[in-house]
């Protein structure tokens, strides 16, 4: 009996010096982390989409506190979580521009000419370095819904093999901009009320032969509002949160539609909606 309670008092005694080994150890060697970090990684949205250029919302956050990133790389985040986490880090908040993206091209099922029939993988990438889905359109939207699939905020769908963002959800992240073979994504401020939706660089007949609804570089919203509108070679792009109101470009008459407004665009084929 005596034996077995000096075996039970010896192993007490030897766990109690090794738990105050095991203690001194963890504090001398502790790595601290600074407090901030967990707050910023909070209040940032958790999407870890990488449009910040760092590998995700926690390591954004390290960064922020140690590295002194700018809390402005984050385009998902609220202005009030922005202005928080600025604050957490002293750094003075400048005014930030928020972007969109937008898809430049009309070229849905319905106006764009298929010249070949496409029975890959679902993925615009793979499509493109084929027949791009078979339409017809070198430079236009293949359709096939990359984009949309890695999108973390969900704001893009296919409808009627035409991607189509929804302003209103879309962050900027630019997600979307990376993965397009075509290049044809592009972020732009959220304040541009209409745009040239075609990003065909061929002459206007090549462009007429593929797709009706491309721009013919015909000019005439140049010749009506030239501080609007402007000519690069064969394409018209419109200036960047330009006040474009709806009775301009009614008054233009754009002669395949390929100008009209972001509302009139995200009308466009409704109930023809095909799955990303």
């Amino acid at each position: 009996m005596l034996n077995v309670l000096l075996a039970v008092l010896t192993l007490a005694a030897l766990g109690l010096v090794l738990g105050g080994l095991i203690g001194f150890t963890a504090r001398k060697f502790a790595v601290r982390v600074d407090p901030r970090i967990e707050e910023i990684t909070n209040l940032l949205p958790g999407a870890n989409c990488g449009g910040c250029g760092y590998a995700g919302c926690a390591d954004y956050a390290r960064a922020i506190v140690e590295g002194g990133a700018s809390p402005a790389g984050c385009v998902a985040v609220s202005e009030e979580n922005f202005q928080k986490i600025s604050a957490a880090v002293g750094q003075e908040t400048g005014k930030r521009e928020r972007k969109v993206a937008v898809v430049y091209c009309s070229g849905d099922n319905g106006h764009a000419v298929h010249v070949a029939m496409y029975n890959g993988l679902n993925d615009c990438r793979a499509a493109a370095s084929l027949s791009g889905a078979g339409k017809g359109c070198r430079f236009g939207c293949i359709g096939l819904g990359s984009c949309a699939r890695n999108c973390p905020f969900g704001a893009i769908e296919v409808r009627n093999g035409l991607a189509v963002v929804h302003p209103e959800i879309c962050t900027g992240c630019g997600k979307c901009t990376e993965i397009c073979p075509r290049k044809l994504i592009r972020l732009v401020s959220a304040g541009s009320q209409a745009h040239v939706y075609c990003n065909s660089l061929d002459k206007g007949p090549a462009k007429r032969k593929n797709c009706s609804a491309g721009c013919l570089a015909c000019r005439k919203c140049v010749k009506a509002a030239p501080e609007i509108f402007n000519a690069q070679g064969f394409l018209v792009r419109a200036r960047e949160g330009a006040e474009i109101p709806e009775e301009l470009i009614a008054s233009i008459k754009c002669p395949t539609g390929a100008l009209h407004s972001v509302e009139t665009h995200l009308a466009r084929g409704k109930g023809k909606e095909g799955a990303a």
